[in-house]
């Protein structure tokens, strides 16, 4: 079973920069260290409900990398993960609702005080979906806990995620497969609801650069939109958020 929402990814130039700027913000910040390919290094905003923002910067070319592509749009949002329980049954069951989804892939990073992590990942075809992420080694090796999730600006988690579609049924099929729920229809769009939080898919218009993950709401702390030149791009407002 899928159970919340894992973490969301923000493409940077700069990590450190990144680092100094989400601190600014009020957030802890967590250096995350080297992925096993070497290509890319990150840092980790992790919060009260378990969930995570993942700062990611890539150390050198790699055009063969899922995420290379964004590079020539700069920096911003650019994926989001969600949580199962046990990988390779997740993934067997939303091929059996006929999802196209890769994977399970095995990946990892070791920390900066050189502990090895370990995961496995699985990434549907279609770039409105996220990608699921299932831990091998404990969770609390790859999450910063105790004092990492406590932040000066108030932010507790993670309420919503939007996500722009190109076309609202077909996307909202594809969830369904992907997470053997249905979803509700609203004015704003189709929210499909995940542990204590939601994902919502609104329809791509011409304010939204491509489909997939375009904006980010957390709770807790003061109502606001965050500045995109701190954020480094990327859409996020604590409180109430309405598509652009």
């Amino acid at each position: 079973m899928i159970t919340c929402i894992d973490h969301i990814v923000i493409l940077v130039r700069d990590l450190l920069a990144a680092i100094d700027d989400y601190t600014a913000l009020g957030f802890t910040v967590t250096l995350g260290g080297v992925h096993a390919d070497g290509a890319t290094h990150n840092a980790l905003v992790a919060f009260a409900d378990g969930s995570y923002l993942e700062l990611i910067a890539f150390r050198r070319e790699a055009p063969d990398h899922v995420w290379w592509r964004f590079t020539a749009d700069g920096e911003g949002l650019i994926d989001f993960a969600l949580l199962p329980d046990a990988i390779d049954e997740d993934v067997a069951a939303a091929r059996v609702r006929g999802l196209e989804i890769a994977g399970p892939f095995a990946g990892g990073r070791e920390r900066p005080d050189g502990v090895r992590i370990a995961w496995k990942t699985a990434r549907p075809a279609a770039p409105d979906l996220p990608f699921l992420c299932g831990d091998v080694t404990p969770r609390d090796l790859r999450v910063p806990t105790g004092a990492a999730r406590q932040h000066a600006n108030g932010v507790t988690g993670m309420a919503r995620v939007l996500v722009a579609a190109r076309d609202l049924a077909e996307s909202a099929a594809r969830y369904r497969a992907l997470l053997g729920a249905e979803g509700a229809t609203s004015t704003e769009g189709i929210t499909f609801l995940l542990g204590s939080s939601a994902i919502v898919l609104v329809a791509l218009n011409e304010h939204l650069r491509r489909e997939g993950l375009c904006a980010l709401e957390l709770c807790g702390g003061a109502p606001g939109n965050l500045d995109p030149a701190r954020t480094h791009g990327a859409s996020i407002r604590i409180g109430a958020l309405s598509p652009q």
